[in-house]
């Protein structure tokens, strides 16, 4: 069977490419498994620093297979019934493997990204799209209720109002409206465009001192999920463990015999 993705590796940045373009990129359970395996092996590797995910053919995402979707009908059952939420919470699992991976996420999507693909996006870090992207919380459509994480996220991410008025109608979203509501960051004329501004971002990142950088990340999931002044607490004790590091000399050093810094995460 052919595999959900294709990874490609440029310098520090790793490329998480959809690679089914011919059935849409949707998401079967062989590519949540992958997805997961991918984003620890990231997360394990130090000549890693960033991850940009982005696809191949005409869309990102149709979201959920309906092929794998059409597989979760059961008998009603107490045990399918429990089979099911279990099964809930290992796909939950594997989606929130994007977030608790260290390295920053980039998403680079365009056309269509739709149910799961949103959720897939709502874990990363920094998202952008093309003008062509439309985005779809759909599952409200098809009388279900999302539950990869876009009803926890999304409304962290850009607010209670456009996360309410999204997901209870299940309406299809531009990426223009993307960017106004700050879903995405960045919008792009084209996937050339996409991939070079992706790129560009990524090697940004990778240049600069990588345990401040997957620092930085912690600390603002934390304070996501967390109190001011826990965060304030944890940040504390975080740069505590963290200064001093050679990264931060060398930072000092290349500052002041003017030229570029070489960070190796140490």
């Amino acid at each position: 069977m052919d595999k959900s993705f294709k990874i490609e590796k440029e310098g520090n940045v790793a490329w998480l490419i959809l690679n089914r373009p011919e059935k849409r990129n949707s998401m079967t359970w062989e590519f949540f498994a992958e997805l997961a395996e991918s984003f620890r092996a990231f997360d394990e590797n130090p000549e890693i620093r960033a991850v940009v995910i982005r696809a191949e053919g005409k869309m990102f995402t149709a979201g959920l297979d309906l092929v794998a979707a059409g597989s979760l009908m059961g008998d009603g059952s107490a045990a399918y019934r429990e089979g099911l939420r279990r099964k809930i919470l290992d796909l939950q699992e594997t989606i929130s493997a994007i977030e608790r991976c260290r390295k920053p996420v980039i998403a680079a999507a365009h056309g269509w990204c739709i149910g799961a693909g949103v959720d897939l996006l709502c874990a990363c870090d920094i998202r952008m799209a093309t003008g062509d992207a439309l985005f779809s919380i759909r599952e409200t459509r098809i009388g279900i209720i999302a539950d990869l994480g876009t009803l926890q996220r999304l409304p962290r991410i850009i607010g209670h109002g456009w996360s309410r008025e999204l997901a209870l109608t299940g309406r299809d979203f531009t990426a223009e409206e993307a960017l106004k509501m700050g879903f995405i960051t960045r919008l792009c004329e084209d996937r050339e465009a996409l991939t070079r501004e992706a790129k560009a971002l990524a090697d940004e990142i990778v240049g600069l001192p990588p345990l401040a950088v997957q620092g930085t990340k912690e600390i603002l999931l934390h304070g996501r999920d967390h109190s001011v002044q826990a965060g304030l607490d944890c940040i504390a004790q975080k740069n505590a463990a963290l200064i001093p590091n050679e990264d931060m000399m060398e930072a000092v050093a290349a500052f002041l015999e003017k030229r570029q810094p070489t960070f190796k995460g140490r």
